[in-house]
């Protein structure tokens, strides 16, 4: 029976010849050197995350079109996050803008108890169809309303670039979390981390990356990191 990768002309071992060179290329010399962090990513096939016809472009060091003004980001931006976070097995994780599933899969590898919220109904589908992370707790929402009723959360990654974070997901992180985000500040974005201390979180950003936006997380006027 033919798949959509039968009918793309899709190779897998070409595909696992891209992976490896993601790793080796994009990864491992820009501080992705993290071994759980790379055999998840080496594992997870970033070609079934994405539209068929740019299965062929899935592990260049680029955002990938999604549709609906959505994008998947770079593998290098998913990699710095992943590392970011510190994700250990067990851990409960909020995924913010799971989009078509590729990071929720990744953190699924890590032995994460991953819980995926994407507003976007036909991105989540195709989450869903992609068969990966069969345990994944599915959810379709509004991403800045995160998940209140599945809190709190150990890991809060939001995979993509906002302008504010919004309270409601603050407090879904519990004491000792950590949050990992993209921060938008015009024309420049920065990958960001905080540790709830207190009660209390604070995000520091730890270095310059274009990530794709999100909906949903535009700063109030006047607003600044």
């Amino acid at each position: 029976m033919a798949t959509k990768y039968d009918e793309a002309e899709w190779d897998e071992a070409r595909a696992a010849q891209m992976r490896a060179a993601m790793i080796d290329s994009q990864l491992r010399t820009n501080d992705v050197t993290d071994p759980a962090v790379v055999g998840a990513m080496g594992a997870v096939a970033r070609e079934a995350h994405v539209p068929p016809a740019l299965a062929s472009v899935a592990y260049m060091d680029r955002a990938i079109p999604l549709g609906g003004g959505r994008a998947l980001n770079p593998p290098l931006v998913t990699g710095r996050m992943l590392v970011a976070a510190m994700v250990r097995p067990g851990m409960r994780v909020l995924l913010v803008g799971a989009a078509t599933g590729y990071a929720a899969a990744c953190l699924a590898r890590l032995g994460a108890e991953v819980h995926a919220l994407e507003e976007d109904a036909a991105l989540l589908a195709m989450a869903r169809d992609t068969g990966a992370g069969d345990g994944i707790d599915w959810i379709e929402g509004p991403l800045a309303a995160g998940a209140p009723d599945r809190a709190p959360f150990d890991r809060i990654l939001i995979d993509g670039a906002i302008e504010a974070l919004p309270p409601a997901l603050a407090d879904q992180l519990a004491e000792g979390g950590r949050i990992v985000a993209a921060l938008r500040d015009g024309a420049v974005t920065r990958l960001a981390q905080g540790v709830k201390t207190g009660g209390v979180l604070a995000l520091r950003p730890f270095a310059d990356m274009d990530a794709a936006p999100l909906p949903g997380f535009a700063a109030p006027k006047g607003f600044r990191f």
